[in-house]
């Protein structure tokens, strides 16, 4: 029955993510933005807001035992980050490896990804150096929260600021389908488009959320602890879902949202969600949070230095995928 209902929300995932991006590139298009902008902060701030949810309910309502809660809350920060930059590029290189090849090339906007990049390095870099910092030395601990909510600001405004010139460059937003709702007698307008993401964003919500907790029922199964459950499942449950997007559009072509979904989702998770963790957990150096954070580092430093080289294969993205399994392999030993 457990397999029933995994496999239930799975599906209606999927659906929900075929939706979510037809209306997302029709909006898009009518707003003229670039692919850049619709991939790094439309599609990763809407797709990211329920497993969002997750650290802070935990840290502000979760369970009585407030250890607990921290656990869960530092672990559903830090876990989505670790499977954003290592699982789930690599599944969009298992998503072309037989079409393009092992030495295909894969060809996002270099500004846009390596601007993605270079932020959530940063950002992360702070999140790391901020376990060492004790916990009773709040001024500094502040500090370092507030320098990561004003990466993200300065990411945002640097996005928006280079859509035009994108555009021009032939980077724009473009729908290559009809948009679904008009398949069924809605018109092609603003609102129906609005209408349409809302269904997308409340079916990858509901199924998310149906996920996490059939996931759940599994992990008690397995006495898995929860900082471990948060680190590795909940991370599974809540974000590689929603990058279906990402395997839907690289597998169309459209790499820079393909990208720019997963490394804008880095960057929002990587700077608000942190700062948050630092304010109001311990966030301890513990040997899973400790491995997370570094592997996740290296995982973004290797994408970016490929990207530096001029170009990026097929292949390059396995590698974000042994990353992956090194950290099982730390976490679990």
């Amino acid at each position: 029955m457990l397999a029933l209902e995994l496999f239930f929300f799975l599906i209606l995932i999927l659906v929900a993510a075929e939706v979510f991006v037809n209306a997302l590139e029709h909006l898009g298009e009518r707003l003229k933005i670039s692919e850049g902008v619709t991939g790094s902060v439309f599609a990763a701030v809407g797709t990211a807001l329920p497993e969002t949810l997750v650290p802070l309910i935990a840290i502000f309502a979760g369970t009585a035992n407030p250890e607990v809660n921290h656990q869960i809350g530092v672990g559903a920060i830090l876990g989505a980050p670790l499977m954003l930059s290592t699982l789930s590029l690599f599944l969009m290189t298992l998503a072309v490896w037989k079409r393009r090849g092992p030495q295909g090339r894969l060809t996002p906007e270099r500004t846009g990804l390596q601007r993605d990049l270079d932020f959530f390095l940063a950002a992360f870099a702070i999140a790391c150096l901020a376990l060492f910092v004790p916990h009773e030395d709040a001024a500094i601990r502040v500090t370092l929260a507030f320098a990561m909510v004003l990466i993200y600001f300065f990411y945002v405004l640097l996005t928006l600021q280079a859509s035009d010139r994108l555009v021009k460059d032939g980077h724009g937003t473009e729908a290559h389908e009809p948009m679904l709702f008009s398949r069924v007698g809605l018109p092609e307008n603003p609102y129906t488009i609005l209408i349409q993401l809302a269904v997308g964003l409340a079916l990858l919500i509901t199924g998310a959320h149906g996920f996490i907790h059939g996931v759940e029922e599994a992990s008690h199964l397995l006495g898995v602890s929860p900082l471990l459950l948060s680190l590795m499942i909940v991370p599974i449950a809540t974000e590689l879902p929603e990058k279906v997007n990402s395997i839907l559009w690289i597998r169309r072509h459209k790499d820079t949202l393909a990208f720019g979904n997963i490394t804008g989702a880095m960057v929002f998770q990587g700077t608000l969600l942190p700062a948050i963790g630092i304010l109001l957990t311990p966030w301890l150096p513990r040997k899973e949070v400790l491995a997370g954070i570094v592997i996740t580092l290296l995982a973004a430093l290797w994408l970016r230095l490929m990207l530096a080289r001029g170009q990026l294969r097929v292949w390059m993205l396995a590698v974000n995928g042994g990353l992956y399994l090194s950290y099982l392999a730390i976490a679990l030993a």
